[in-house]
């Protein structure tokens, strides 16, 4: 469990660390990334962004397995 929460925390920081580059490539601005701004308040929610990370994820996971 100790190790899996390390490698958790290490992929967190990574990304954390990559997301300006990810931000270049257009993650986060996808068509069906839900976005609803009014006075004072915005609510975002990436849907499509979201599914893609979950689809590479799964896919580099997948092959390390093999």
């Amino acid at each position: 469990m100790a190790r899996w929460l390390i490698s958790a925390g290490v992929v967190l920081i990574v990304l954390g660390l990559a997301w300006p580059l990810l931000s270049k490539l257009g993650l986060g601005r996808l068509p069906g990334d839900i976005r609803v701004e009014r006075d004072g308040f915005t609510f975002y929610f990436p849907l499509t962004t979201g599914l893609i990370v979950s689809i590479v994820l799964s896919l580099i996971l997948w092959f390390l397995r093999k």
